[in-house]
């Protein structure tokens, strides 16, 4: 008997020619499986590590993607506030304030002068109006719309050192005693 037990079943006839390419199809299978079984053990640190640099590298992705998104966001949001600042001042801003007058304020280390007239001036004086820079320049506003301005830039408002603020008590009651006029020029 020459051949293999599996051409003497078929000679014999215990055995089909589709269950025999059955048979043959599934050792084939279980082999590649088990090459892979063998491959996927000796490489499954390799895959481990690898899955984990993946995944890393991926939520460091996303972390970098959340800090710039979130930095757009605030960026738009600053934008957004600039722009309102700038409607607010420029609806509200005094007109024809210009005069003969000179006042002169401090804008930080700078004394610089602004030619108003007189009603202005005293308004100024009563802090009815305040200066605050817009354009590179200046405009008046009015003290309503000032509390609009500081919420969205409290560095809008030209504040110059205040006297009140560097004195003691005893200084400020010393000087309280002396009574400065309201129509008084420097």
């Amino acid at each position: 008997m020459a051949g293999s037990l599996f051409d003497q079943l078929k000679k014999s006839g215990l055995v089909s020619d589709k269950k025999a390419k059955q048979v043959q199809h599934q050792k084939r299978q279980q082999a590649t499986q088990k090459q892979k079984a063998k491959k996927a053990k000796n490489s499954g640190v390799e895959q481990s590590e690898a899955a984990l640099l993946a995944a890393k590298a991926a939520e460091e992705k996303a972390q970098r993607d959340r800090e710039l998104n979130q930095k757009r966001q605030q960026e738009q949001a600053q934008k957004e506030q600039r722009f309102q600042l700038k409607q607010i001042i420029e609806s509200n801003q005094l007109k024809g304030f210009e005069g003969e007058v000179a006042y002169q304020f401090a804008d930080g280390e700078t004394v610089k002068t602004l030619y108003v007239n007189e009603k202005t001036q005293k308004s100024l004086a009563k802090e009815r109006l305040h200066i605050v820079h817009f354009n590179g320049g200046y405009a008046l506003i009015s003290s309503e719309v000032l509390e609009k301005v500081l919420q969205r830039d409290p560095d809008a408002l030209v504040k110059g050192k205040s006297l009140e603020t560097e004195l003691s008590d005893e200084d400020k009651a010393y000087y309280d005693k002396f009574a400065i006029p309201d129509d008084l020029v420097w």
